[in-house]
């Protein structure tokens, strides 16, 4: 699953990062930080430069500037126009951009004890700071007088939208509201910040201090050479050479379940992984998220809404949390139904082999290899030497040209942040410069677990025209030095999903940064991202890209035949271990006064449910990042859902033509995603498609029998 992560999450306002001087109030450039990116391809984060002391004082310095433009803006004297006020809020936190785009590296990828000290002291102000600009009456009055002159006061219908676009989040910031309903949100939103931050803190050490070493090969039993090496790797890199290490995070933990024929070992690690956060300790989560629902709950009716779900929900394309609701509901007997079968065929390969156990959670992915391999004759390890990471990385580049005209060449002159970071330029079919890419593909000490895309700048042309730069980042294991590294089909798939959230960032074609690439609706931003997966799997790339490691030679298409057949393989599993989750996040902010306690709240959830005894959640509330380290996907994780039943019709189109490589269906995918949010998302799909999209497709993509009557 993805995480997009925002440089800095301050989503109500408009946070564009040209490299220009700002409008109003100056800043003295003594910090490094706050200079205007320098350098090629339209200036670039200055990653080389970054001290930690400077942050700190530099989000100080930005927020006051900022909060003088926005005060500039609020006394103009002048009649609000769109030119005055809303295009002048585009301009207005051009310092705080570039500074925030670094902060957010160093939080998500660079998090070092020193780092952590500044942001649990910056988090609080930021929030404060989010709500002087959202509660400032003067301004929003001139905001709300041109939205509601926007037939006129708006020249185009992207002007419109963004009228629109202002007054709806400041609205839903509480700008309406008395000055005592007003102090209480603020008061919520700065605890809040706390909370989120102390829970993203507590994730990362329990993820980085807990390793299982392992010291004979015995302990090895099932493990693939690839495995091993990337576990010894992680083990010299800890400082145990000759050792194997199994790390707490999903990319080390995962391939672990799936091949280790240690039972005892594939539950210890198995019960490290899915416990973090809810030991007991100071690094327990579980307070923290009764709290945080808490003060969710009392912003939302404050706001106006039921419930926190109601509010988050309303802005979506969902509309309402019911709609939500009522699509997961249609999916999960489905889902459920196919476990049953799943397990049913785990369970029937222990008891040949004389394994005398019935299947658990620790269980699962181990024998639904012996399961593959028996139905499909596929083994993930026949296919996993067919796959490097920098091939994999070659196939996406020769994807995004194909259908979209984009080409990628190393870059030169970029600073990073990292020496694992790789820079790219990204130019369209006419040589024209449309963005850089930057690529961290590897796991380290101080950086968050998962997969993710940043956007660093948003593409605009406000005044000129800004190329984007986005960024892909990945936690896979870093083998030995010169060797290739080997990843899974899954890991492969979630390399391709994050790609589509950067190039759907690279086509973004707007004016205004507010509306730009991935700043749309977060049921709609999933839908490239997903659809680019689908991609991995067309023949026409693998067979130029999935080389053998050692030999050379092409995927063999006897392999390639059974990926195919086995493409819905373990579809119950995946499924529900993510709608679960989905479940049990709408839920709890549909609780409008309830003190939960989590575990208790999680238990009795998936107990009513009918939640299978041999899975878990994806992700359980004490390290569900998504849900608590901030407002991002709280009440929305059913979003990679809602967008899949869009990507998975619009799959379709491709296939209702010329197939994957279609060129007339790829011009009208690329316009679509070039819109960004200036166009609502239902209308721009609907533009693509003829139609709205139902849940037919996305149960045909997960072989699952259609519903009688369609959730959408």
């Amino acid at each position: 699953m993805t995480l997009l992560c925002p440089a800095l999450s301050l989503s109500l306002l408009v946070l564009s990062a040209q490299p220009a001087a700002p409008a109003g109030a100056e800043v003295a450039v003594t910090n490094p930080l706050l200079a205007p990116w320098a350098g090629p391809y339209a200036g670039v984060p200055p990653f080389d430069r970054v001290q930690v002391a400077q942050l700190g004082p530099a989000l100080d310095a930005a927020m006051a500037e900022t909060l003088a433009n926005v005060d500039a803006i609020a006394a103009d004297p002048a009649a609000p126009t769109f030119e005055n006020t809303l295009a002048a809020l585009e301009r207005s936190s051009r310092t705080l951009d570039r500074v925030g785009t670094i902060y957010g590296v160093w939080s998500s990828a660079m998090s070092t004890p020193e780092f952590q000290a500044v942001e649990r002291d910056m988090a609080p102000k930021l929030a404060a700071f989010q709500d002087r600009i959202t509660q400032n009456e003067k301004l929003f009055a001139r905001i709300a007088a041109v939205y509601e002159a926007r037939e006129t006061a708006c020249r185009t219908p992207e002007q419109k939208r963004l009228a629109w676009f202002h007054y709806t989040n400041f609205v839903r910031a509480g700008a309406k509201l008395d000055a005592a309903a007003k102090k209480r949100v603020a008061a919520i939103n700065e605890r809040l910040a706390t909370l989120y931050t102390g829970f993203t803190q507590n994730l990362l050490a329990e993820e980085g201090d807990y390793t299982l070493f392992l010291e004979r090969e015995a302990e090895l039993a099932g493990l693939p050479s690839s495995v091993r090496a990337a576990m010894a790797a992680a083990a010299e890199a800890k400082g145990r050479k000759g050792q194997w290490a199994v790390t707490n995070t999903r990319s080390s933990v995962e391939p672990f379940l799936a091949y280790s024929g240690r039972r005892e070992l594939r539950e210890q690690v198995w019960r490290s992984f899915v416990t973090r956060g809810d030991h007991g300790d100071a690094r327990d989560n579980k307070a923290a998220i009764t709290e945080i629902l808490k003060l969710r709950a009392e912003r939302a009716k404050l706001l106006g809404y039921p419930t926190h779900a109601h509010w988050r929900v309303e802005d979506s394309m969902a509309k309402t949390p019911e709609r939500a609701m009522a699509l997961m509901e249609a999916v999960w007997p489905a889902a459920v139904a196919r476990v049953a079968e799943e397990v049913a065929d785990m369970q029937a390969i222990a008891d040949r082999e004389g394994a005398k156990l019935a299947v658990e959670p620790w269980d699962y992915r181990y024998y639904a290899e012996k399961v593959r391999k028996a139905k499909y004759d596929l083994d993930e390890n026949e296919v996993k030497p067919y796959l490097q990471l920098e091939r994999l990385r070659e196939a996406m580049f020769d994807v995004a040209g194909r259908l979209f005209g984009l080409h990628f060449r190393p870059a030169k002159g970029v600073p990073v942040y990292h020496a694992d970071v790789r820079v790219f330029e990204v130019r369209d079919g006419k040589g024209k410069h449309v963005g850089l890419w930057y690529f961290d593909p590897y796991a380290r000490d101080g950086k968050r677990s998962g997969a993710w895309m940043n956007a660093y700048r948003n593409q605009e042309r406000i005044d000129a025209d800004v190329p984007t730069i986005v960024s892909n980042n990945a936690n896979f294991v870093k083998g030995k030095p010169g060797e290739p590294v080997l990843v899974s089909w899954t890991d492969a798939t979630t390399l391709f999903h994050e790609f589509g959230h950067a190039v759907h960032g690279l086509l973004s074609s707007v004016t205004y940064p507010s509306l730009s690439g991935t700043n749309v609706a977060r049921d709609y931003v999933e839908f490239p991202s997903q659809i680019l997966e689908r991609w991995l799997e067309t023949p026409e790339l693998l067979s130029r890209y999935a080389r053998h490691v050692k030999t050379g030679k092409p995927l063999p298409k006897a392999l390639l035949r059974k990926i195919q057949r086995a493409a819905t393989f373990n579809e119950g599993f995946d499924t529900v271990e993510y709608l679960s989750a989905a479940v049990v996040d709408m839920k709890m902010h549909l609780a409008a006064d309830a003190t939960i306690d989590p575990a208790a709240f999680e238990r009795d959830t998936l107990a009513a449910l009918g939640m299978p005894k041999q899975i878990v959640m994806r992700h359980r509330p004490t390290q569900f990042a998504h849900v608590f380290s901030g407002d991002g996907y709280s009440a929305g994780y059913y979003s990679y859902l809602w967008a899949d039943t869009i990507s998975a019709d619009a799959y379709e189109a491709f296939l209702e033509g010329k197939g994957p490589y279609d060129a007339k269906v790829a011009a009208r995918l690329k316009a679509l995603l070039g819109s960004g949010n200036a166009v609502d998302p239902a209308d721009a799909y609907r533009a693509f498609r003829g139609r709205d999209a139902g849940i037919g497709a996305l149960m045909r993509k997960r072989g699952f029998p259609e519903p009688a009557s369609a959730a959408r």
